[in-house]
Order: structure tokens, then sequence, then C-alpha cells
């Protein structure tokens, strides 16, 4: 075969997606065009994908499955894109990720963003895109993030739902993402949720000064067995913990953030005069 780049699975996750790509292919006799025509891709991006130098997204990797007949099995290609992505992420947040769907509590604190979970959908595309400006990902890389924070919203919303306890610095509803229009929605977006029977939220104003305990994104997860862990980031690491003597700390420093903190009330009234623009 001309031009058949040889192929090592060992280089990345991205590497062995692509070569198993290959080899499936292979193993039925198709093109490369032809493999194109049953996903709704082109001959020349399953070449990329074969060969590392496009990243595989989850359209793609459900297609594929489709076209093998490999839907929801253990050697899905989905699984294995799924494998990738949280490659990517921090360590200790995947599996954060999978505590916080099971969760009875769930205690944030942010700083300069709105955190996930309450997000909006046109603010955390606003966000992604301009990720994709500064060429960190691809646009379809992007639709998959604000698709799996939609997923990772609704799967709380569960018969009881976990109580959600959110304290946000000042900074999280003055930094403007996405125009006025889109953080306006994100401003009214945090009034209904504060409204909520299982939520608490409070603002952690900027006169709070260095009495502020936290100066990056802390969380703390209560699990139906009461256990605790805690997730906390830097800018390059994540770190999940479930030993007891470094989480109760954690626990006890929010306890005095949110004694600090302005009051539900107070924080709701802050975040009106933040839509209309009152500093």
């Amino acid at each position: 075969m001309v031009n058949r780049k040889e192929l090592n699975p060992e280089a990345s996750p991205e590497a062995a997606f692509g070569a198993r790509l290959r080899s499936a292919r292979e193993a039925r006799n198709w093109t490369q065009d032809e493999l194109a025509l049953l996903v709704g891709y082109s001959g020349r991006h399953i070449s990329a994908i074969e060969t590392g130098r496009k990243p595989p997204t989850l359209r793609f990797s459900r297609s594929v499955d489709a076209a093998l007949g490999l839907v929801g099995t253990t050697e899905s290609f989905e699984r294995a894109w799924g494998e990738i992505r949280n490659g990517s992420l921090l360590e200790g947040y995947p599996e954060y990720l999978g505590q916080e769907s099971r969760a009875a509590e769930i205690r944030m604190f942010e700083v300069g963003v709105i955190p996930g979970l309450l997000q909006t959908s046109e603010y955390a595309r606003a966000i992604e895109a301009s990720a994709v400006r500064r060429g960190a990902i691809t646009p379809e890389q992007a639709s998959e993030r604000v698709e799996f924070l939609a997923e990772r919203q609704a799967a709380l919303l569960r018969h009881i739902p976990p109580v959600v306890i959110v304290v946000l610095d000042e900074s999280c509803i003055r930094r403007p993402i996405g125009g006025p229009a889109t953080m306006d929605r994100q401003l009214a977006s945090l009034i209904e949720f504060a409204d909520e029977p299982h939520t608490v939220l409070q603002v952690a104003p900027y006169t709070m000064a260095e009495r502020r305990p936290f100066n990056r994104l802390v969380n703390l997860l209560t699990l139906p067995d009461r256990s605790v862990l805690s997730y906390v980031e830097s800018q390059t690491h994540g770190h999940l913990d479930r030993e007891t003597a470094s989480v109760v700390p954690l626990v006890r420093a929010y306890h005095q953030l949110q004694a600090e903190a302005l009051s539900q009330a107070a924080s709701v009234a802050m975040i009106n005069e933040a839509r209309k623009g009152t500093p």
C-alpha cells in the first residue's frame, strides 16, 4: 500500500485508538473511504484519526461503534474515547466526577468563574470558545465539553437530589464572560439556583480580604455513608483525598468561609446589583 504509515499504538492513547481503528477496518477489508461512508466522515478524516493527527470525538466514536457493531460493549470505541478524555483530566478528577453523581451533599468554593454545575450552556460555550481560539482544543472537543457538562448537571436531577452548597468569590459574579446578555442570563440562573429548596448560595465578598481561607477551587462531597472526600485543584494538578486527617481541616475551613461570607439573601442582592451594573 502506497504511503502506508506505520503506527505505534504505545505512543499515546490517541495513537492506540487510531491503531485499533485501522485494525478493525482492515479486518473487515474496508478502505478508509468505505468506513468513512458508513460513519458520515471523509476518508481523510479517518486517515487523520488512524495516524493520530486528529483526536477522536465522542460523536465519531459512537458512529464507529454503530458501524462495527460495538455499541455498549467493552470493546467499544466510545469507551476508548472516555479513557482518552479522562486521561486528559487532572489527576483525581475522573474519580471525583463518579462520586459527585451519587453524593448526598456537595459543597463547592470557586474563584474567578462560575463552577461547572451552575453554568448555563451559553456561559460554558463562551469559555470553551475561548479555548478554541487559543488553540488549546478543537471545536469538536469544545462541543463535547459543553455536552458533558450538561450530562453532569442532569445526573444531579434525582428523586432525592443532593444538598448543594456553593460559596462564590465575588470575582465569579463580577468577571464578564461571553458578553452582557450571556452574563445576565448566568446571573439570573444563579438567583434561580438559590431559590431551590435543596441549595444554598453565598458570595464571599472582596472585603473578606485575607480572611478568605481558600485561594482556589475546593470541592467537598458527603457520600451516602456519611464519609467525606475532598477535591482541590491548582492550575496543573488535582488531588482527591479521603483521609480524615487532611479532609477535616478543609471542612472546618469551609465552615469558617460560610460564616464570613454574605448570607444567601445578601448574596442574591449583590448578584441582582451586578446584573444592573451596580459596583
